[in-house]
């Protein structure tokens, strides 16, 4: 993972989004890394998924260097979860990549040992089963899109045995995340301009915007940060452009704008101005949604993280 966001920060974001997507489909069993076969249709091409999930060939490359040495032991559901927890705490390190390359350039290598860091990090249950099965009508069912309001969204993450905490600690992974000109085009030609600030600054971000994403269609796949102020970086910033309502996605602002979001726009405020709450909260709500397990699947331990073994 150091090697994969020093080569590109926001490979960090693909990892998370990865792990999230998992876990929301049949429980943390590795499922959407499956591709179709003949006999499985895997979750890739479910509508949340398709054009927007990447990051897979990290999770190979990683799986094949474990597989090497410890063959038939680490399961690929394992390998992402922790891929995405080591994924949050490099794009917090207050170093630049100016010198990680240096780095890498005078030692041969990317390791980042010695650094210091900080932000959230934490223990995790490990000993999870890759699953045999996909769902692609669960991937459909149960993942959180970004045009639904806050209400839909919260009882997807009841459903998962989350709370509203973890729904408003977890949409902080976006912090470090792009969107799709198709997931926000909604946004920034609908009420973008009734629940931001009318300052001069917002309405040239909401230009820049609308520039490279047209109300008619197309440029579908031309992405924007979720936090254009720091995206490469994991802090509370995501929050801050949510008080300012110029939240990308119409499912992040609602937790603050919404009337019905008594509850989320408290935790907003809070995380806004307190980075040491957001961080603890973001850790316990990772650690809750990588214990969610597969009941139904017996498991295995996949030799290639793409197809279950024969």
């Amino acid at each position: 993972m150091e090697c994969a966001v020093l080569s590109d920060p926001r490979n960090a974001a693909k990892i998370v989004r990865l792990h999230f997507h998992d876990c929301f489909v049949q429980g943390c069993d590795g499922s959407v890394l499956l591709d179709d076969t003949i006999t499985l249709q895997g979750e890739k091409s479910a509508t949340p998924n398709v054009d927007s999930l990447k990051g897979f060939e990290i999770i190979d490359s990683i799986k094949n260097k474990v597989e090497s040495d410890c063959p038939g032991v680490v399961s690929c559901a394992d390998i992402l979860a922790i891929a995405a927890r080591d994924s949050t705490v490099l794009v917090y390190m207050r170093v630049t990549f100016f010198f990680l390359t240096l780095f890498k350039h005078y030692y041969g290598k990317c390791s980042m040992a010695g650094w210091q860091v900080g932000g959230p990090d934490w223990e995790m249950y490990l000993g999870r089963k890759d699953s045999k099965t996909a769902s692609y009508e669960l991937a459909n069912s149960n993942l959180p899109v970004p045009s639904e309001g806050i209400l839909p969204i919260i009882t997807k993450f009841l459903y998962q045995g989350l709370s509203v905490t973890d729904m408003v600690a977890l949409s902080g992974s976006h912090t470090i995340g792009v969107a799709r000109c198709q997931n926000y085009r909604a946004r920034i030609y609908g009420d973008y301009t009734v629940t931001a600030d009318q300052s001069t600054a917002s309405e040239s971000y909401l230009n820049d915007l609308r520039a490279s994403c047209p109300a008619a269609g197309g440029d579908d796949d031309t992405v924007a940060p979720m936090d254009n102020v720091t995206p490469n970086l994991f802090d509370n910033s995501y929050y801050q452009i949510l008080l300012r309502g110029e939240g990308l996605l119409n499912s992040d602002q609602e937790m603050y704008s919404s009337f019905l979001g008594v509850q989320t726009k408290q935790l907003v405020l809070q995380y806004a101005h307190d980075p040491l709450a957001f961080f603890h909260q973001f850790a316990q709500s990772m650690v809750a949604m990588g214990n969610i397990t597969n009941a139904v699947d017996g498991g295995e331990v996949r030799r290639n993280c793409r197809f279950v073994n024969t």
